[in-house]
């Protein structure tokens, strides 16, 4: 195909120690990147620093290992600010992944302006953690909630989103890019919508921020949800994007120590923010972790990424369509680095099993997102996702994997 992009990816593949080894004797494929992306040696060798040299409790300590702690921490967290262009780092809150940043709105700011009647708008494409949240706050407060219906291809229903916007929603919630169907979401559209109605967004961009830039100012998103695991960095940790001002009008969402401003048996007062929301002790090596790794994407490029993910998607398409077995669930235009498919006659878990002793990792089953599964009137799906680090030769290698499944079901 024409016009390829230059881009180093074995040099890139370098970084990752991961693919220095073999699975059952042969190069790994990584392919699951979408579930959780591979760390580079510069993520993994600070994270050992800091546990060798430079570990202590942060913010309390007075002492010159405590300072130095505090200090990487804060600094990781205005990393973070800028990768997503937040206007202050202080609307950045430390949680343990976008999971628990979606859980953290709906217990927070959810209880606080949800009543009987009032309605939450999401997708039909929707990952559990931004599904099982808000029905769970509808149980609570009497609220509904209330589903953009998909298309075929994966995509929204056209006009379904504006047309559900009424005098009863109060939050629409919504995920950037797709994690089961790869679909990327108009959200920038779909945020001045809502908010043509006075309706504030969440976005869910854990599927997102691996593959593109994100700018929340630009988006003009009031919440955005991140977990570092999935940005190639450490497990565990996560931020949650909050416009400023609606954080500090939100109660807090756990109590207990580093949240307090002054404690008695009778009353306590409240940290300012992010502080409120960051009860315990946090996963301090995690966080400056996070930083490395946005530091490194910085360093590459989301532009380059994005790129090189989108003439990879392409030779993928090219090469599963010469395979007329294989039925590609989620083709909308413009979608991001996932390939769910299904092979007739083939369980997606014994595909995934088969692809396996070729060293191929693949997620199959229903991707924490079943409505999408019952959508297509399928119980799951072998679903092979791209990253930056992936090759044309990993996409042949699936494909030749693909052909052997085929041999195996005859």
């Amino acid at each position: 195909m024409g016009g390829e992009t230059r881009f180093d990816v074995e040099a890139i593949r370098r970084d990752f120690p991961i693919f220095e080894q073999t699975m059952r004797g042969k190069p790994l494929v990584f392919l699951d990147s979408a579930a959780s992306a591979q760390k580079p040696s510069a993520v993994i060798d600070r994270i050992a620093d800091f546990y060798r040299n430079e570990y202590a409790s942060i913010h309390r300590g007075v002492y010159q290992l405590s300072e130095v702690a505090t200090f990487e921490f804060e600094k990781a967290r205005g990393k973070v600010a800028r990768f997503i262009n937040a206007a202050n780092p202080r609307e950045i809150v430390i949680t343990r992944n976008a999971t628990e940043s979606i859980n953290l709105v709906a217990q927070t700011w959810g209880r606080r302006h949800l009543s009987t009647g009032d309605e939450i708008l999401i997708t039909g494409m929707e990952h559990h953690a931004n599904i099982v949240p808000w029905q769970m706050l509808c149980q609570e407060t009497g609220a509904q909630l209330r589903v953009v219906p998909l298309l075929d291809d994966g995509s929204l229903e056209p006009g379904a989103f504006e047309r559900m916007l009424g005098e009863r929603t109060k939050l629409a919630a919504i995920c950037h890019v797709s994690n089961a169907l790869g679909t990327v979401n108009p959200v920038k559209e779909m945020i001045a919508a809502a908010h043509a109605q006075g309706v504030p967004v969440l976005v869910d961009g854990a599927q997102a921020a691996p593959h593109m830039a994100v700018d929340v100012q630009d988006l003009d998103a009031d919440f955005y949800a991140i977990s570092a695991h999935k940005v190639f960095g450490p497990s565990g940790i996560g931020i949650l994007y909050g416009k400023l001002a609606l954080l500090e009008a939100m109660p807090p969402y756990q109590g207990g120590g580093s949240m307090i401003h002054t404690v008695s048996f009778e009353k306590t007062t409240y940290a300012e923010v992010p502080a409120r929301f960051e009860a315990g002790t946090p996963d301090i090596a995690g966080l400056i972790g996070f930083g490395v790794a946005v530091d490194y994407l910085a360093h590459i490029g989301m532009d380059a990424i994005e790129a090189w993910e989108k003439e990879l998607l392409a030779y993928a398409n090219e090469r599963l369509a010469e395979i007329p077995q294989v039925r590609l669930i989620g083709t909308a235009p413009g979608k991001a680095s996932v390939l769910s498919f299904v092979i007739e006659g083939a369980h997606p878990h014994d595909i995934g099993s088969i692809l396996d002793q070729d060293g191929i990792a693949i997620r199959a089953g229903h991707h924490c997102a079943q409505p999408v599964m019952e959508r297509y009137g399928i119980p799951a799906t072998a679903r092979a996702s791209l990253a930056f680090y992936n090759t044309k030769e990993d996409i042949d290698v699936l494909v030749r994997g693909i052909h052997r499944v085929l041999e195996f079901f005859g």
